[in-house]
């Protein structure tokens, strides 16, 4: 116990203890519906896609935040273009656009002189570094990210299952992907200040697997996920503050990290039924 009151007792490991918890909240919601629908790629390449927008926030002295969310729905509805009006499949379409606006914010952001400290922070992240104001915007899009979950529920379940049948029940599929794809962004965007842009992916993808592997409802499996990725977050600031290791990649690695120990037990439960000798009826 007195390795955990240590470690977050400064004050700026508690900032970074609420800002990543903050974090997971907002993952985890949307990450449920990435996971369920296949949707890791684009979220990944979205991941990347903000970095343009936070660039020029960082050179031209604005909100990150704004630039970042601005950048996410270019990329989402270039995407959408790309794959609508081309004959060029979507995971294609993400591909191309992954690497354009990756490599257009790294050469936006080599126009600052603190070239690689800026690109350090901004793809890493800077968990010590969050203040109470990025924690308040970070609250502000977590609850936007919750109120619109729960409003939009029935056609986000109805386009996972049968894009079809949400057509037919008048549920406007391409909308409701639209408004997946800006909570999506959103859920970025909230993130990527305490676990950097390429980081942030491993909480967006890592606790909702997990949770797929344990329940199957979609409440429940949002909920598992946020209980997961708050373990990962205080399991990787604890490891980060006492052995000095990079606090947004010790997060990530231990949500991937639960996933394959979540997989591996249930391989060997697995595994012990099925050379469970059967009982032999009276």
């Amino acid at each position: 116990m007195e390795v955990v009151l240590d470690a977050f007792e400064p004050a700026f490991m508690q900032r970074a203890l609420i800002g990543s918890l903050i974090a997971v909240v907002a993952t985890s919601i949307v990450g449920t519906w990435v996971v369920l629908r296949g949707l890791a790629f684009l979220g990944d390449a979205l991941a990347h896609g903000v970095i343009p927008g936070i660039a020029l926030a960082v050179l031209w002295g604005f909100n990150p935040i704004i630039g970042a969310f601005i950048a996410a729905l270019v990329m989402s509805g270039l995407v959408s273009v790309v794959s609508n009006r081309t004959i060029v499949r979507d995971d294609t379409a993400v591909g191309l656009l992954f690497v354009g606006m990756l490599s257009l914010g790294i050469v936006i952001v080599s126009k600052a002189r603190s070239f690689a400290t800026e690109v350090t922070a901004l793809l890493f992240g800077d968990v010590l570094g969050v203040t109470a104001g990025d924690i308040r915007s970070q609250l502000i899009a977590t609850a936007i990210v919750i109120v619109f979950s729960v409003v939009l529920y029935r056609p986000f379940l109805a386009l996972t299952f049968n894009r079809d049948k949400a057509q037919t029940l008048g549920m406007h599929p391409r909308l409701a992907q639209s408004a997946l794809l800006a909570l999506l962004a959103l859920s970025i965007v909230a993130s990527f200040q305490a676990i950097g842009t390429l980081l942030v992916f491993g909480l967006l993808v890592g606790p909702p697997a997990t949770a797929s592997l344990l329940v199957s409802r979609i409440p429940a499996i949002m909920l598992v996920s946020m209980l997961l990725g708050a373990i990962s977050v205080v399991g990787g600031l604890l490891v980060s503050f006492h052995y000095g290791t990079a606090g947004g990649a010790t997060m990530a690695g231990f949500s991937v990290l639960q996933f394959f120990i979540v997989l591996a037990c249930r391989e060997a439960v697995a595994a012990v039924r099925r050379t469970r000798p059967t009982p032999v009826a009276a």
